[in-house]
């Protein structure tokens, strides 16, 4: 491996760095794990609050800088394994739509997931970042019809990011049961590499 792209990735087993460990399976990338326990707190002590402040997973180590939130995670990793071919580049007709989608995941979809989860409504169309949450969930489901992927033909980051999120979110019955939405979570926990991440946090919850 290439030790100019080798990554650290602070991770905990079952949150959402999970994902960033299945992407980074998926990259075939040079990486090494820095579990974090969260039910002991470990995320909100030094010395890692010196290293990402907002006390947060995922984060990742890439040559001394520190990248924190999902969709900036997962859209470095991807770009810095070009060759794996989950983000499509600047000028091919897939880009925006790519940064659309791993945008919107935490923009709009989690801010709507939790205020759902937790029985609020939603702020003012004005100043909501999702407006309403039926809007936003067609919004998702629109996409996922012009499937398998979220790009429509060709796998991407995005699918990881969504996949193994879906995937967590179904299990706590967080968003409507569609048959088109598990179709899709099957489609993304079947790959070999997710089943690799989701083998290896495994071995690591059992040390």
């Amino acid at each position: 491996m290439n030790s100019d792209r080798h990554v650290v990735l602070y991770h905990a087993i079952n949150s959402r760095s999970a994902g960033v460990r299945a992407l980074l399976e998926e990259l075939n990338a040079d990486y090494e794990i820095h579990p974090l326990n969260l039910p002991s707190g470990e995320q909100r002590q030094r010395p890692y609050l010196n290293l990402n402040p907002m006390g947060k997973v995922p984060a990742i180590l890439h040559q001394g800088t520190m990248v924190t939130e999902q969709a900036a995670v997962y859209m470095f990793l991807a770009e810095l394994y070009p060759e794996a071919g989950l983000a499509p580049a600047i000028g091919d007709m897939l880009r925006g739509a790519y940064l659309r989608w791993m945008v919107f995941y935490g923009s709009c979809f989690e801010p709507a997931v939790v205020d759902r989860s937790m029985k609020r409504d939603p702020a003012p169309p004005s100043t909501s970042p999702y407006g309403d949450f039926d809007t936003m969930f067609n919004t998702v489901t629109q996409q996922l019809e012009r499937g398998p992927w979220m790009l429509g033909e060709r796998f991407s980051a995005a699918d990881v990011l969504w996949g193994m999120a879906l995937n967590w979110i179904t299990m706590f019955d967080l968003i409507p049961k569609r048959p088109l939405i598990q179709a899709y979570i099957d489609r993304v926990i079947e790959r070999p590499a997710i089943k690799r991440a989701v083998a290896l946090d495994a071995e690591l919850a059992a040390t």
